[in-house]
């Protein structure tokens, strides 16, 4: 059995992150730069550099100038464009966030007036937030689903004040359709959806909806422990959030 030393430790996280490297790459439907991959993989440049070149040594990657684009070497394993899924698309930036702020981030859809969680990453604190996927939860009381609230139609929001029903999940939860309505005026000004313990009572949530391609697709969130949030925490996932938004944007 192979023992889990450091080098074992670096060699997984090298390989980790090729993959993570050609999904980015061949996901997108036009060559990416070394920078835009570094800042959505939360890789830093001297080692990109030098999985990149490996990359295009091997024809997994050709490289046009600064651009990197899908080689011949992946001919036998790349699906075609139309087959890549939005979680296809998704993940491996859902894993960089994780990666980069050590807390649980998920991706939501919708279902109806409420969500579902198709990919989770796990924080690896002690005290952590874990939300299994699969798992259905309402829209008033998760990051997530205030941010995609946000993102209806006007028309589609007063059909969802007439029909949902919104549960009090804990203490903090806003049930309202007054305080939910100036919250989504606020989300639809900065982007950022916030809940701070109304779902779960020690957890504060930082939600964005994601557009795809021109379309929104889902939301992303990060769960912190409320012992770990501060505005510093705050401020930087707001920026990484909206970075993601804005990668998984172009077509």
């Amino acid at each position: 059995m192979q023992s889990n030393t450091p080098k074992n430790r670096a060699n997984v996280k090298s390989a980790t992150r090729t993959l993570d490297i050609i999904e980015f790459v061949v996901s997108r439907k036009s060559p990416s730069v070394a920078q835009e991959i570094s800042d959505a993989l939360a890789i830093p440049v001297s080692s990109l550099s030098y999985l990149l070149n490996t990359l295009v040594e091997r024809g997994y990657l050709v490289r046009d100038g600064r651009r990197y684009s899908p080689g011949p070497g992946l001919e036998r394993l790349q699906a075609p464009m139309p087959n890549f899924t939005v979680v296809d698309r998704v993940t491996p930036l859902v894993r960089s966030l994780r990666i980069e702020l050590n807390e649980t981030t998920s991706f939501f859809v919708r279902r109806g007036w409420q969500i579902e969680s198709l990919i989770t990453e796990v924080s690896d604190h002690a005290l952590r937030y874990a939300v299994p996927v699969g798992q259905i939860l309402p829209l008033h009381s998760i990051s997530s689903g205030k941010a995609l609230l946000a993102s209806f139609p006007d028309e589609e929001i007063d059909t969802y004040f007439r029909e949902a029903h919104r549960d009090a999940m804990t203490r903090n939860t806003v049930v309202s359709e007054q305080k939910l309505r100036a919250e989504i005026e606020d989300i639809r000004r900065t982007g950022i959806a916030y809940t701070r313990e109304e779902h779960t009572l020690g957890i504060c949530g930082m939600g964005r909806a994601i557009r795809i391609d021109g379309e929104v697709g889902g939301a992303i969130s990060v769960a912190i422990p409320l012992v770990r949030y501060d505005d510093r925490i705050e401020e930087k996932v707001a920026s990484l959030l909206n970075r993601t938004a804005e990668l998984l944007n172009i077509s």
